[in-house]
C-alpha cells in the first residue's frame, strides 16, 4: 500500500525532509488531507463508504503518522496534469486542439473567459474545472458527448445558462465545473459537432 506523506511537499512545491511521525498535527493538517480525499471521491478513487471512513481517521488523527495513514493509497497527483490559467484583466481565450489536464483553474477578476473543450485532446475520464471570475462573462463549450457536474458551480448576478444536450452523457468525459463567477454570467454549451 503506497502512502502519501502530506508533509513531503513544502508551500512552494519543492520536497522537505520527512518530519517526524509522532510529529503533532494541528487543523490546517487535517483540512490538507480531508480535501485530498474529497478530490479523490470526486474523481471516483474512493467509494463513499471508504471515503466517509478516511474523514474519521483524519479527523480523530493527533499524529503526523496517524494523518498519513489515514490518505494512505490515495493515488499521488502528477504535477502535469495541474494547470492554471490566470490574469488581471483582458481574455482568456482556449480554443482548438490543447491536451487538458485533469485539473484546471481559470482565475481572473476582471477578465472575459472562454474556454472550449470541444476539439481539445481530454485523456482523463473527470476533468475538474475550477472557475474564479470576479465581473467578466464565462462561456465554456464542452465535448457534445461529455457530462456537465454544475452542482458545486456558484453564480452571481446574471447567474447561470446551461441545458445538456442530446447527445450527452453518451460515452464522452465528464466535466465537473466549479468555483465562483461573480457579477456576470456563466454560459456552459455542448458543441453542436466533434
Amino acid at each position: 500500500m503506497r502512502i502519501i506523506h502530506l508533509h513531503n511537499i513544502g508551500v512552494d512545491g519543492m520536497a522537505s525532509r520527512p518530519k517526524d511521525p509522532n510529529a503533532l498535527i494541528d487543523e490546517d493538517d487535517r483540512d490538507r488531507a480531508a480535501q485530498l480525499l474529497k478530490n479523490a471521491y470526486a474523481k471516483g478513487q474512493l467509494t463513499h463508504q471508504q471515503l466517509d471512513q478516511c474523514l474519521e481517521q483524519v479527523l480523530s488523527s493527533q499524529t503526523r503518522g496517524q494523518l498519513d495513514v489515514a490518505v494512505a493509497g490515495l493515488p499521488v497527483q502528477n504535477p502535469d496534469d495541474r494547470f492554471t490559467i490566470a490574469t488581471v484583466s483582458g481574455v482568456i481565450f482556449r480554443r482548438g486542439r490543447w491536451r487538458v489536464p485533469e485539473e484546471l483553474t481559470v482565475a481572473s477578476p476582471l477578465a472575459r473567459v472562454y474556454v472550449d473543450l470541444s476539439r481539445a485532446i481530454i485523456e482523463h475520464p473527470v476533468v475538474d474545472l475550477e472557475v474564479l471570475v470576479g465581473v467578466g462573462s464565462v462561456r465554456i463549450i464542452v465535448p457534445r458527448r461529455s457530462v456537465v457536474d454544475l452542482k458545486d458551480m456558484e453564480t452571481g448576478w446574471k447567474g447561470l445558462s446551461y441545458k445538456p444536450g442530446r447527445f450527452s452523457g453518451s460515452g464522452g468525459p465528464r466535466i465537473r465545473i466549479h468555483g465562483t463567477v461573480g457579477m456576470r454570467k456563466l454560459t456552459v454549451r455542448h458543441a453542436l459537432l466533434r
